[in-house]
């Protein structure tokens, strides 16, 4: 089966505004996204969704129509394995090319799972058929009790484990928020906090004390992922083990080089930087050294789903993100990611990613078709 077409649906909708407690200020408004819609000479067509709640794709919409489509289209959709091996030589003077292959990466599995009539999870080899979430918001407030309120909220609505990102807060906020944090959700209530590599190695480690005293379960991208010194210090001196990155840089061979170092414990990985191809790698590499790959936030549904599909193909992941607000990333489709009546995420069982698209909503929100 070949690749006669690639075209992208333009679609422009309205994101929750939400005030932010760090640089950016706020997310919301108005945001130009994209549908793929990948096309074969056996009428079988794979999507993915392209961008996020933060801006507009237009450049990722260029990347996959001017320097992908000429490469795919003609192709068999299996090809997958050739595609990653050229993503390096595409990018060219050191450009990546990622983040556009992996909404193509994960259209080319959709048509699989269709062809095959599995979900892609099966075709991965599925290890399990639900996992555990935890709830995270981006950083909305500047104190304890902001946090405090948005922990409770979430353990009421079922959520039994939360991560906080604290933002801008100073080090003496931080800890004392935590350590309320805690005081309120009991011990019963698994903790994160991610500062999106935003501390120097002296507030991380001070930070990192008051998580090992409240029994916190993972410190994510405390300092940048490529100061190597400060990462090595911080996993021997801490009990909280670090999760490193999620910054767009840090990229599969990125990953290689802590594996070679032999720190940190957990690894980050997710769709939206690898696809499924290169994240089951990660995975793959990481659970041969007694590693964690914990699967981050994608910024769409379908990509979201992609990574739902990784996450039940292996045992090395504890967590799916379940980002907040839903409606800031989770559109296009009829059927949402949601919630099993334990608290847990189900693995898709349609074919492919296992979504349907909204055909509905994307006419009336459509602005332009790329071909």
């Amino acid at each position: 089966m070949k690749v006669t077409n690639i075209e992208i649906d333009v679609v422009e909708r309205e994101v929750p505004n939400v005030r932010i407690r760090d640089h950016r200020g706020s997310i919301g408004g108005k945001v130009r996204n994209g549908v793929l819609r990948v096309q074969t000479d056996q009428g079988i067509e794979g999507h993915c969704t392209i961008g996020d709640r933060a801006g507009d794709a237009d450049a990722l919409f260029d990347r996959i129509m001017q320097d992908l489509s000429p490469r795919v289209t003609g192709r068999d959709v299996n090809e997958r394995e050739l595609l990653w091996s050229q993503l390096e030589s595409i990018g060219g003077h050191g450009a990546s090319v990622h983040a556009a292959w992996s909404c193509l990466d994960a259209a080319l599995w959709d048509i699989a799972g269709k062809a095959a009539n599995q979900p892609v999870h099966s075709l991965l080899g599925t290890a399990r058929l639900e996992t555990p979430v935890y709830a995270t918001y981006p950083p909305r407030h500047d104190n304890a009790d902001g946090y405090v309120e948005e922990g409770l909220e979430l353990q009421s609505e079922g959520f039994t484990a939360y991560k906080i990102h604290p933002g801008e807060m100073s080090s003496r906020g931080v800890v004392d928020m935590v350590a309320q944090v805690r005081s309120a959700v009991g011990d019963e209530m698994t903790l994160m906090l991610d500062p999106n590599n935003g501390y120097d190695y002296r507030k991380a480690f001070e930070i990192g004390r008051a998580l090992d005293d409240n029994g916190f379960y993972w410190f994510e991208d405390p300092v940048p992922w490529n100061d190597f010194e400060a990462i090595r210090q911080l996993s021997a001196r801490l009990n909280t083990p670090l999760a490193m990155s999620d910054a767009a840089p840090f990229l599969f061979r990125e990953a290689a080089h802590y594996v070679k170092l032999g720190y940190p414990r957990i690894v980050r990985g997710t769709t939206r930087k690898l696809g499924i191809t290169g994240l089951k790698k990660l995975c793959g590499l990481l659970e041969g050294f007694g590693m964690n790959c914990e699967i981050g936030l994608a910024g769409n549904t379908l990509l979201n789903a992609a990574n739902l599909h990784v996450i039940m193909s292996i045992t090395n992941c504890d967590y799916y993100e379940y980002w907040m607000p839903l409606g800031a990333h989770q559109w296009g489709v009829k059927n949402e990611i949601k919630l099993n009546s334990r608290g847990k995420i189900d693995a898709p069982n349609g074919p492919g990613l296992g979504f349907e698209l909204d055909e509905d909503w994307i006419a009336a929100h459509r602005v332009a078709t790329l071909k």
